[in-house]
């Protein structure tokens, strides 16, 4: 079974630019979200996908990713 970071991955077309769902999806929560964008992030750095814009926000001590465009690479 897929995360839904990866059922968004796998949905995209290469070259395709894609933004990492918010409402109306599993990833309305501000930790699952970050959670997910770090899965991308992590794709990212193994070359199939590159983060185009993310917008970062602070939640105590922690930096949390509150918005992410990707484009697939592979």
């Amino acid at each position: 079974m897929n995360s839904i970071a990866m059922d968004v991955f796998l949905d995209s077309s290469p070259g395709e630019l894609t933004e990492l769902p918010h409402a109306g999806s599993g990833l309305e929560h501000p930790l699952v979200f970050d959670s997910a964008a770090r899965e991308i992030q992590r794709l990212a750095a193994d070359g199939r996908a590159e983060v185009v814009r993310q917008t970062l926000t602070r939640e105590g001590d922690a930096t949390l990713i509150q918005a992410l465009q990707f484009r697939r690479l592979t």
